[in-house]
């Protein structure tokens, strides 16, 4: 492979091998299970907990293809945020979502399908989709945090929004360097990593089936 092909299969690579090192994790659980009693533990638990699951991390790569392939993309990930937190809000409200797990892996493959379309989707969709994926993964990621005291819940919110920010917005910023073709045009590269994230939600909705049914 010369140097000059590597630029080009450089997103797909980074994507796959992400997905793959996170198979192992599917139980989620940054603190092997223990809710965070002090702030340090809230914090790696925040940080940790949204990139040791397939699911959550497949979506954040997700997102940040989405968002390389509008101009003013790296507003998108803001919805998924705000949406994500509420999400966690609900989780501690006690609100009942029911087949949490299979929503979570099916807004995965959607958004890993928006990534692979050859024709861009209007911004508000993107938005509306982030909005509703990003309520669904925070509620999801509600889970861990439960029971908790103030000083740690406070801390995990903070791991979380700084982890999926700084993915969101790195992957978008670094898939539009790499890619270097249009916005609306998404390249060969682009589109395959979308196949791998779509396929990631693919294994996680097939995997959490049986607990469901």
């Amino acid at each position: 492979m010369t140097a000059r092909l590597l630029p080009k299969t450089c997103l797909t690579a980074l994507t796959l091998a992400g997905l793959i090192a996170a198979t192992p994790a599917l139980a989620h659980h940054a603190m092997d299970g223990q809710t965070p009693s002090t702030f340090v533990q809230g914090l790696l638990s925040g940080l940790g907990h949204p990139v040791i699951g397939l699911d959550h991390l497949a979506a954040l790569i997700g997102v940040g293809l989405v968002s390389s392939r509008f101009a003013r993309g790296l507003t998108l990930p803001a919805f998924w945020i705000v949406a994500m937190a509420a999400g966690v809000g609900l989780h501690l409200a006690s609100a009942d979502l029911p087949y949490a797990e299979l929503l979570v892996a099916l807004s995965v493959v959607v958004i890993g399908i928006a990534a692979t379309m050859r024709s861009t989707l209007p911004y508000a969709a993107i938005a509306t989709l982030f909005a509703i994926g990003g309520a669904v993964h925070g509620y999801a990621l509600g889970e861990s945090i439960v029971g908790a005291e103030s000083t740690p819940l406070a801390s995990y919110l903070i791991g979380l929004i700084v982890v999926q920010t700084a993915l969101t917005t790195g992957i978008a910023f670094a898939a539009r360097r790499l890619a270097k073709s249009s916005f609306q045009v998404p390249s060969l590269q682009l589109r395959l990593a979308g196949m791998a994230v779509a396929l990631a939600g693919a294994a996680t909705f097939a995997l959490a089936l049986p607990t469901a049914a």
